[in-house]
């Protein structure tokens, strides 16, 4: 009996002791253990498929803000909280993610965040000031500054964005796909060194001819930072990821390819790398260089699965340029937002028809604006999905 004894001891031993392994492995990795928990099976994936280029049941439409201040729900959430606030809370990140999909047939929600997040993780105070915007009190002002980041544990400063992924795709119940995001290299550097948003860039621009090098640097230490922070979001749960290269509009064609061409594609690359050896399953990439219409044979070389376009851009023509086999978001100006219902369903519908019902997202070319009618946003969707 003794013998058998120290048999079964054994026996549970092995079977302990792999799990302990794993147990440990997965307590030095919060975020991969984060990927492991199930979620709930997704019932609209027409978004993911589009990304895909396989056959959708209807054009998916979503757009950028969608969770923002044209929503008066989310104008009372606001009277309430402060808005950085509301990124980091993460139960308050999940409400206001979800007020756009109780009122709208949208085909993809987005997580509420806001770019500057990585900034405020490197050390910079980001304040929201109303009527003016973000502001940055203690911009980089010379490359000596660079020294006042902090980049070692910056992604450990960021976990809420990733807690409030991983709760906002059981909130979702699978209804529809949950997308993540970041400010590209380029813009972020832009809001650093201007102390906020500008109409020329002045500042961030003379960087580009005064300090080259530091320059590059710059721009490496915020794509170090965006792979962290995206590999994140995708352990937690996002399923979708759009890279916001909104300062592209700044750089020549000449200039976009100098210094944001090549960190987009350094991200797409480390970031599926990375997935890769993880045996964590890519998910699809869109890219949105506002502005950057003159290089979209360039994007469509950066290996991302999606191009968002911005409403300068001819739907035809950018097909064309990118070919068959790149998804295209996009792309109704956010002006038009404010049309008639008759006239903004004609110009959605017509949209959609230049585009086509294969690889393709319907958006509007940039972010929804605050005094947008609530009805536009009902025309927008219901004529999307009623196009083709």
């Amino acid at each position: 009996m003794k013998t058998l004894g120290l048999r079964l001891s054994y026996f549970v031993l092995l079977l302990v002791l792999p799990v302990a392994r794993m147990t440990i492995k997965n307590n030095n990795n919060n975020n991969t253990l984060k990927h492991l928990q199930p979620f709930p099976p997704l019932k609209n994936d027409n978004l993911l498929r589009a990304a895909r280029g396989e056959v959708v049941d209807r054009v998916p439409v979503w757009v950028m803000r969608q969770a923002g201040r044209y929503l008066p729900e989310f104008q009372e959430l606001r009277k309430q909280h402060d808005f950085f606030t509301v990124c980091r809370t993460p139960e308050l990140a999940c409400e206001v993610t979800m007020q756009p999909l109780r009122r709208f047939d949208l085909d993809a929600s987005i997580i509420f965040s806001d770019i500057l997040v990585i900034p405020q993780a490197l050390g910079l105070t980001v304040e929201m000031h109303a009527g003016v915007g973000p502001v940055l009190p203690q911009p980089i002002c010379t490359p000596e500054d660079l020294k006042r980041l902090t980049p070692d544990g910056a992604l450990s400063r960021l976990t809420y964005v990733g807690d409030a992924i991983t709760m906002m795709r059981h909130k979702l119940d699978g209804r529809v796909p949950l997308i993540g995001f970041t400010g590209a290299p380029w813009t972020l550097m832009g809001y650093m060194i201007e102390g906020g948003g500008s109409k020329t860039m002045s500042k961030a621009k003379a960087w580009l001819t005064n300090y080259p090098e530091d320059t590059k640097l710059f721009l490496n230490l915020l794509t170090d930072v965006i792979v962290d922070y995206l590999e994140m979001q995708v352990t937690a749960g996002a399923q979708m990821l759009q890279v916001f290269e909104s300062s592209a509009e700044h750089l020549s064609k000449e200039e976009f390819l100098l210094w944001s061409a090549p960190y987009l594609r350094r991200i797409r690359d480390d970031l599926v790398d990375r997935l890769t050896k993880k045996v964590i399953p890519a998910v699809p990439l869109i890219i949105f260089a506002k502005g950057a219409g003159h290089s979209l044979k360039e994007q469509s070389e950066l290996g991302y699965d999606v191009i968002g376009l911005d409403w300068t851009v001819d739907p035809v023509e950018a097909r064309a340029v990118v070919g068959p086999n790149i998804t295209l978001q996009g792309n109704l100006d956010p002006q038009s937002m404010y049309c008639e219902p008759n006239e903004l369903r004609s110009l959605a519908t017509e949209m959609v028809h230049k585009f086509g019902k294969s690889r393709y997202i319907a958006n509007l070319g940039h972010g929804i604006t605050p005094q947008t009618p609530i009805t536009s946003m009902e025309v927008l969707v219901e004529a999307v999905h009623n196009a083709l």
